[in-house]
């Protein structure tokens, strides 16, 4: 079966980008704005959902380790990339059009039957048809980008599947380990630390060279230990992170201390993302006071560390802890164009945050329950 291959070259569809979106580096004011975005997840989707309002050539670097949903059940019957996290993510990246509004649904629709396909997404098994087909999982997702129109490229951040084991400390003091990606985001505890197995998988030489070429390099939002810090523990990633001639933007997630990061602070969740990417220089970090508790003292903390911080509403603002993709993008925006004046909230405002034992689910507590 013949498939036309896809243009690097993105097309662009849709609505115009500003002059500010459209500039590359300062030394190039022409060239598009380059960003590539680490993650998975629900986290990595609210981040695409706003880069998309921004950035002509943007580049979104997925985690294959999900063994949940209908990934998982994919995984059982082959032995393929998981990929809910990958749909996701080309989902989040749809042309605005109707053509993209229709086939993001599509993508993203779940069977309900009494039968085998109950809970598959039509996406995963469009995806899986394409990887059998060309025999080459990055080419298969270009593939799905071009029927999508999406703005930009997906691309996995290895070509083996992975698997998560943890080390989970639970409330009575005992370490356990936990296998796999769903069971380490659901289990109770917290995660004192984690491997992925195989530790060295292949790299696409297409996530090197993105991240090689980028002005900007986003690490985060998503479920930390299972979304975000996988991308710096795979040494080829890890070293093309920390040798790109981008800047580099910590985006902490809107709402810690449950599920995984279970009795964490967002300084904690810092430091342990910093110890991870030892040697990697961080520009900036973006937080939104109105949803941490603590994103005050996280400001301090990573200015001390020489990482310049914009504390900025990007939360819906209804009390739950949501992106707001216009919101996310004009934080985004601010950042790109060196705009670091922060919006703080008043003191009423702080009274009004998300407090309490269990905070409401979000979406990086999300990833992998609908993969």
């Amino acid at each position: 079966m013949s498939i036309a291959p896809r243009s690097r070259g993105h097309r662009l569809r849709g609505a115009d980008r500003s002059a500010s979106a459209r500039r590359g580096r300062r030394g190039d004011p022409q060239r598009p704005l380059r960003v590539v975005a680490l993650g998975g997840g629900h986290g990595l989707a609210a981040n695409l959902r706003a880069l998309r309002l921004l950035a002509d050539d943007i580049t979104a670097v997925v985690t294959v380790a999900d063994n949940g949903g209908s990934s998982g059940r994919i995984r059982t019957e082959m032995p393929v990339l998981p990929p809910g996290d990958l749909r996701m993510a080309l989902a989040a990246l749809c042309e605005d059009s109707d053509w993209g509004s229709i086939w993001g649904d599509v993508i993203q629709h779940r069977f309900s039957t009494n039968g085998e396909l109950d809970g598959h997404a039509l996406g995963n098994l469009l995806i899986v048809a394409l990887w059998q087909i060309l025999e080459d999982p990055v080419e298969a997702l270009d593939q799905m980008a071009e029927l999508l129109g999406a703005r930009g490229r997906v691309l996995p951040m290895a070509l083996d599947p992975l698997d998560i084991e943890a080390r989970v400390r639970g409330a009575d003091g005992a370490l356990r380990t936990v296998s796999g990606q769903w069971q380490v985001a659901t289990a109770e505890g917290r995660v004192e630390d984690i491997r992925l197995i195989p530790e060295r998988p292949r790299v696409p030489q297409d996530v090197i060279d993105a991240l090689g070429r980028a002005d900007w390099i986003i690490v985060g939002p998503g479920s930390w230990y299972t979304s975000v810090l996988p991308h710096l523990m795979i040494p080829e990633i890890a070293e093309a992170i920390r040798t790109s001639p981008a800047r580099r933007c910590i985006t902490t997630n809107l709402s810690v201390g449950t599920q995984e990061a279970e009795g964490m602070t967002s300084l904690d969740m810092l430091d342990v993302l910093l110890e991870r990417a030892k040697g990697t220089r961080f520009d900036a970090l973006l937080a939104d006071p109105t949803t941490l508790e603590d994103a005050l003292e996280l400001s301090e903390a990573a200015q001390t560390r020489g990482i310049r911080t914009l504390l900025r509403q990007v939360s819906v603002g209804d009390g739950t802890p949501h992106h707001d993709p216009v919101r996310l993008a004009a934080a985004y925006r601010d950042l790109f164009d060196d705009v670091y004046g922060d919006v703080e909230p008043d003191h009423e405002g702080i009274e009004h945050r998300i407090t309490g034992a269990k905070a409401p689910t979000t979406e990086e507590d999300l990833h992998g329950s609908d993969g």
